[in-house]
């Protein structure tokens, strides 16, 4: 599988470079002339910088925002009370972009960290609170019947046969939010921020250094496509007896 990734991404680095060349207008930089301005950015010393603000901040709005959606989903799923009483709400405000909540929390919040995790956490809550909720409707009552007829009560169930069973459903529902973590932040970014590869695109679109935008965008795709990997290895690991092809 190794192979394959390096092959795809060697050929979409030459893709680039033959399109660079014959779009030809300063658009398009080739992949050499985004190289070199990674070395300026990294000699300009905020580099790292940015990408650190940027980790963090998705991360602690990644982790608060599936940690409290679990539950929620759970409830959902699991309660009737709870599909209920939530339900319409979590499909009302997924409904909702994130991103138009952006300037509400500048205005509450002023433009800290707080509101940029905040909008995080709000964008990675609702696909994983649906995730959760369709794999605790998808567990097989089979199953539920089965652990009934053997004596096992609602708790014994919950955690034996709904938990486990919903787990693929709530660890893909992680991999979209993260994601949506990572398109969000950049906007955040964007509007409120004096660091971060958001702010990165917005500093370098000011004085038109398109490479320096590259550079920004090349490093977002990298890190998410990493964080997605160790996500779904532990998708891997957690669900290993789930059938594969």
């Amino acid at each position: 599988m190794l192979a394959y990734y390096v092959a795809t991404i060697a050929l979409g680095f030459a893709l680039w470079s033959i399109l660079a060349r014959l779009v030809g207008n300063g658009l398009l930089p080739p992949p050499e002339t985004v190289a070199r301005a990674f070395r300026s950015e990294y000699e300009r010393g905020a580099f790292i910088d940015d990408i650190v603000a940027s980790v963090r901040r998705v991360t602690l709005g990644f982790v608060i925002g599936v940690t409290a959606a679990i539950p929620f989903g759970f409830a959902m799923g699991w309660y009737r009370w709870g599909r209920g009483l939530l339900e319409p709400w979590v499909q009302f405000f997924r409904t909702i972009p994130a991103l138009a909540l952006i300037p509400l929390y500048v205005i509450a919040f002023g433009i800290g960290e707080f509101p940029k995790v905040l909008v995080i956490s709000v964008a990675t809550f609702l696909p994983t609170v649906v995730a959760t909720y369709q794999g605790v409707l998808d567990v097989d009552g089979t199953l539920i019947n089965a652990a009934r007829v053997l004596g096992a009560n609602d708790g014994t169930i919950f955690r034996r046969v709904v938990v486990p069973s919903s787990l693929p459903f709530i660890l893909v529902g992680a991999r979209i939010s993260l994601g949506a973590a990572w398109g969000t932040l950049v906007a955040a970014e964007l509007i409120a921020a004096s660091s971060g590869l958001g702010y990165l695109v917005q500093r370098s679109a000011l004085y038109f250094e398109v490479p320096s935008i590259f550079v920004a965008i090349i490093t977002i795709g990298f890190i998410g496509l990493a964080m997605d990997r160790a996500v779904a290895l532990v998708h891997r690991k957690a669900t290993h007896w789930q059938e594969r092809r």
